[in-house]
């Protein structure tokens, strides 16, 4: 049986099977006022990593996933001028989707593992589409029999929230006509205020749907259990997107 919840368990590095690996170096724009790797780029990394290990692997519709969750769990985070190296593989597959484990190693002792639930797409049709067999081939013997749901796992926004200023830029937006996960991890940058800490903790974003430009949102922020949440609603009131932000030290 799959599990339902998915891109929520950080899965050790198989053993067998295939593993991604490529250089990097943390850069002036990657970084906040402290000079740390901030989420938004630490995305960019993970979704460069992605389509970098399909096109090596010599895939099809090598673009055709978009992320629907990620998890971001920081041990020790990357500072500015720091080479790093980024490992990925694949931790399971299902029917339309598939769970990708990432990790980021710093020269200088950074330390932070992922884990992201992708959708495969139609690129013509914009719908997600059955994972096809050279994907399978690929990457059957990393996630080593594993299957995932689709499942989501962050809250709906409760009845007590406050507006956070955020806005959809043209800069914003992937092919498929959606806000990048990469750009949208700003929203829990500006929740969570990641600046103003040692970024060790854990992040969670997810997309219930796409978020679409010149649609009409309302940005909420709230706070339990030493979490801060962010939600994304339309305004009629569906949630598009949800993120999360747990300091290490929260109670």
């Amino acid at each position: 049986m799959p599990n339902d919840a998915a891109a929520t368990v950080l899965l050790p590095r198989p053993t067998n099977g295939r593993v991604f690996s490529l250089p990097g170096k943390v850069r002036l724009g990657d970084v906040d006022t402290n000079g740390r790797l901030r989420l938004d780029a630490t995305a960019r990394f993970l979704q460069d990593a992605a389509t970098d290990d399909a096109s090596d692997a010599g895939l099809d519709r090598r673009y055709g996933w978009l992320v629907r969750r990620t998890k971001i769990e920081t041990t020790v985070s990357a500072g500015i001028g720091e080479p790093i190296e980024i490992s990925t593989w694949c931790a399971a597959i299902g029917r339309a989707w598939a769970e990708r484990r990432s990790q980021i190693v710093g020269k200088r002792g950074a330390l932070i593992d992922a884990v992201s639930l992708w959708v495969q797409i139609d690129v013509n049709t914009g719908r997600p589409a059955r994972v096809a067999d050279d994907f399978v081939m690929a990457y059957a013997d990393a996630a080593g029999g594993r299957s995932i749901g689709a499942g989501l796992s962050l809250p709906a926004r409760p009845a007590e929230t406050s507006p956070l200023a955020w806005s959809v830029r043209r800069s914003d937006l992937d092919p498929f006509g959606h806000v990048n996960n990469a750009a949208t991890w700003s929203l829990v940058e500006e929740a969570g205020r990641l600046d103003a800490g040692d970024r060790v903790g854990t992040a969670e974003l997810e997309y219930p749907q796409p978020i679409e430009p010149d649609q009409p949102i309302e940005v909420t922020t709230g706070q339990a259990d030493g979490a801060t949440s962010v939600w994304v609603n339309r305004s009629d009131g569906v949630l598009i997107a949800a993120g999360r932000w747990t300091p290490v030290n929260a109670t």
